[in-house]
């Protein structure tokens, strides 16, 4: 496995990989973080999920339970890759894990129809979303079930997967989710597959979790850390977590909206992402910056006028360039730091 990607199509070469996106779902269900409506917005549960009430569902979007699923809708993702890869898009990394509804084989049968690279996860997400069962399964029981899914097929089917995670943490760890981190650790030890972590909605939740990680063993140099664009919002908070030595990922890009649902935050939009990354790389963290969209909801798909998973190549790299982002540094967020990640050590 050294040296190569795998997807869930086969091994290919890192050279194979192409323009990537490091964070998205294609097949997934979100539907237990179905939000009740707030006291700013209590008419939410008569609002039905339709193009006309489009605004009101970028700013409430997961109080539709419709809007959580993206079950059902691989003819509409099979368009979308279709037109991600005539933008100059190859691989996908599709990071649903257990308790989120995975389908493997669906995510084959769609990179199999469009000819885009798919990378799919395994592992567990945040505790909510854990099997009854968590308790009681052992650190090493946790660790077989990966190593299963990349070694020898995810489902009960043949499809293996190339990525732990994500691996969905909260603020304070739990105990459960603890004790995936240092399975996750494990896993990569013995396997070398690269692994992406959902931090917790904390300043300190990356770093925690990366000792965590680096005290069970695991290889930080091929981690990434998620969603950094909802979690430091100062230069300096995102340098000093940059010292450690994981990827940094700002996966939103596409969402404009500054309310975020689950916590008392100034969501940042794409023009910020841009002006965060340029100082980062401006203090020489080029080789570990990686972007994606996170796509988890039907509204963000176009057929339902949403900016799909081309809006970075279509909109994003344009911009970045606009702002003074090298093309070789462009190059290197798209393509060599994800192929430098996504391959097994």
């Amino acid at each position: 496995m050294k040296g190569k990607i795998q997807t869930v199509c086969g091994w290919i070469d890192p050279e194979s990989l192409g323009k990537t996106l490091t964070h998205e779902h294609l097949v997934a269900d979100f539907s237990c973080f179905r939000s009740k409506p707030s006291q700013h917005a209590p008419h939410l549960d008569t609002v039905s999920f339709t193009m006309e009430n489009l605004g009101f569902i970028r700013q409430y979007p997961y109080n539709f339970l419709e809007n959580l699923s993206l079950h059902g809708e691989e003819n509409h993702m099979v368009e979308e890759l279709e037109f991600f890869k005539q933008n100059g898009g190859s691989s996908i990394v599709e990071c649903t894990t257990l308790g989120l509804s995975r389908d493997v084989g669906k995510l084959k049968k769609i990179s199999m129809e469009t000819g885009v690279n798919v990378i799919c996860g395994t592992g567990y997400y945040t505790a909510s979303t854990h099997p009854p069962s968590m308790d009681n399964l052992t650190q090493e029981q946790l660790v077989s079930t990966m190593v299963h899914d990349i070694t020898q097929g995810a489902d009960g089917t043949d499809v293996r997967c190339g990525v732990i995670g994500e691996v969905g943490c909260s603020w304070p760890l739990t105990d459960n989710e603890r004790k995936v981190l240092k399975a996750t650790a494990t896993a990569q030890s013995e396997t070398g597959c690269p692994v992406i972590i959902h931090p917790g909605r904390h300043t300190d939740a990356p770093s925690e979790i990366i000792r965590v990680l680096q005290e069970a063993g695991g290889d930080v140099g091929a981690t990434v850390m998620s969603h950094i664009d909802r979690t430091f919002f100062e230069p300096e908070d995102v340098l000093e977590f940059a010292s450690l030595g994981s990827y940094l990922e700002w996966d939103f890009f596409g969402l404009e909206v500054s309310h975020c649902q689950w916590a008392d935050i100034d969501m940042p939009n794409d023009a910020m992402r841009i002006k965060m990354i340029r100082q980062v790389l401006e203090e020489g963290h080029a080789d570990k910056v990686v972007i994606s969209h996170d796509v988890d909801t039907k509204h963000r798909l176009m057929h339902y006028g949403g900016h799909g998973y081309s809006h970075i190549l279509l909109n994003v790299v344009p911009m970045m360039m606009n702002r003074g982002i090298s093309e070789e540094d462009i190059n290197k967020i798209l393509v060599e730091n994800p192929k430098q990640w996504l391959v097994f050590k």
